[in-house]
């Protein structure tokens, strides 16, 4: 018996077959080879069109049969992570009426900073955790303003798991915990936020019907079965936004619990029993997978978009024929704090831990004399690290514990250098992980579709690989350059407040 999970990023989807009994990836597969493209027509905007990811559902699908041999009866459940945020909208025929607004898009903040003082900030932040923002609601109200006619076609708004699962259940519905990532759940009434779509003058029937996180979504239909190669009749039956379906897939479930990402954004992402908020909403509180009324869970967000970013940028850019391995060697040949030189990577759209802003990256203190291609690569995995810790810093405010930080064991946590500084700047034990998105989302459709008894039962072999405690003997040095890059950073948001 097998469970088939789907990681849909924006660089690319990872497919992965699960035995469910011994929680063994039987076989996995990523497509494109190359990252999907991103289309930005004008300086930050993203989106990128939704058939692109279904093409690529339907490749990684093929490689999985080609490599491993399987009865598509014996596939009992699907399950779908996606890239949060996203806005996918479809007219009555299911057709896409233009691209995907996706995560890192930026066009949506004001309309969001409006909302937010005509709503007033304070009843937002008690009854949606967050201020509308930069999030799912305000960009549709974009698209309302700025491109009235696609609007008017509109029959449904949905996110980038929301459309994958249409395509592949002919069924439009989505989930507490989606709705939550839009700025589209009322916490006060555990129901859809009437108080934003009244606002933006949106008609609730287009928001889809909400089922459980965990719950039989729909069924294959014989088309979509026949496309990707499956069995028609077979169940989807969990589908999360990337950062909580991370959460899940490292048995992120309970408060106290914090969860990690490094891949194209960095993200730390804690469990809490208890609705808190920023109160500038520079970290965001969502409906976590295992939420229900009688035992509430919520994931506190941290959000950096220019991580993997920022490495990918150096690799195009700089690092000319090296690979990401070589990257970090040559990175860890340049002590702590780069001999004064500091990137702040916030180039890729407006920030959510600097209120939104949009400051571009900084590159401070670079001197000819001194510098050279280790001091980049080195400086952008410490940059990286401290917004992170700067947006980790938030979140202690706010009461969530990060002792002990759980990741997969891939993407820039496979850099010694930046597990090292992360465990060392945060004063957090990194515990490295055999799972990713896909393996994650398999996991979500096992429970979701009964074969588990419980979340126990769900993470049978998942097993810790490496464990990075913070290096005592660095503490100071690290201490002392995290000062630095923080001293930078406040000049910056100084600077740009008085353009």
């Amino acid at each position: 018996m097998y469970l088939l999970g789907y990681d849909v990023g924006s660089s690319s989807v990872k497919a992965t077959l699960m035995q469910a009994d011994s929680g063994k990836a039987v076989a996995s597969a990523t497509s494109p080879k190359k990252e999907m493209e991103i289309i930005a027509e004008r300086p930050g905007w993203a989106e990128q069109h939704p058939q692109v990811w279904w093409q690529n559902v339907k490749a990684a699908t093929a490689q999985i049969k080609s490599a491993f041999s399987f009865d598509p009866a014996d596939v009992k459940a699907i399950g779908i992570s996606y890239q949060m945020h996203g806005l996918v909208i479809v007219d009555k025929n299911q057709q896409v009426l233009r691209p995907a607004i996706i995560w890192c898009d930026s066009r949506a903040v004001e309309v969001g900073n409006r909302a937010a003082k005509e709503i007033g900030e304070v009843k937002c932040l008690q009854r949606l955790l967050n201020t509308p923002g930069n999030f799912t609601a305000s960009r549709l109200k974009w698209v309302m303003e700025n491109e009235p006619d696609v609007y008017r076609n509109i029959y449904k708004a949905m996110l980038p798991g929301d459309y994958i699962a249409m395509r592949m259940t002919d069924k439009v519905v989505t989930t507490p915990s989606g709705l939550s990532e839009g700025i589209m759940w009322d916490f006060q009434k555990h129901g859809l936020a009437e108080l934003v779509l009244d606002h933006y003058g949106i008609d609730d029937g287009l928001i889809a019907e909400v089922l459980p996180t965990f719950s039989i979504q729909g069924e294959l239909t014989k088309q979509a079965a026949d496309e990707l190669g499956l069995k028609a009749g077979t169940i989807v039956s969990y589908r999360a936004g990337d950062q909580p379906n991370n959460a899940l897939s490292l048995n992120v479930l309970n408060p106290g619990e914090i969860a990690a990402n490094a891949g194209t954004s960095g993200v730390v992402y804690g469990i809490s029993d208890k609705p808190n908020y920023d109160s500038k909403s520079r970290v965001n509180t969502f409906v976590h997978v295992n939420f229900t009324p009688d035992a509430p869970r919520y994931g506190v967000l941290m959000c950096l978009n220019g991580t993997g970013s920022l490495n990918r940028w150096l690799r195009h850019n700089v690092a000319d024929t090296l690979v990401y391995d070589q990257m970090n060697e040559l990175a860890s040949r340049v002590r702590v704090g780069c001999d004064g030189l500091v990137i702040l990577p916030y180039g890729n759209g407006a920030e959510r831990t600097l209120e939104n802003r949009d400051i571009g990256a900084v590159v401070q203190g670079l001197n000819f004399n001194t510098h050279n291609r280790p001091h980049l690569l080195r400086a952008a995995q410490e940059g990286i690290v401290f917004a992170l810790n700067y947006g980790v810093g938030i979140m202690r405010r706010m009461g969530v514990e990060v002792r002990t930080v759980r990741a997969g064991n891939a993407n820039m946590f496979l850099s010694p250098l930046f597990c090292e500084a992360f465990a060392t700047v945060t004063q957090s034990v990194v515990e490295l992980y055999n799972t990713d998105g896909s393996q994650g989302a398999a996991r979500g459709a096992g429970i979701g579709a009964g074969i588990y008894r419980d979340y126990k039962d769900a993470f049978v072999g998942l097993d810790c690989k490496r464990i990075i405690k913070p290096n005592n003997n660095l503490e100071s040095a690290y201490r002392a350059a995290y000062e630095n890059w923080l001293n930078v950073l406040e000049k910056t948001l100084r600077r740009d407040e008085n353009e």
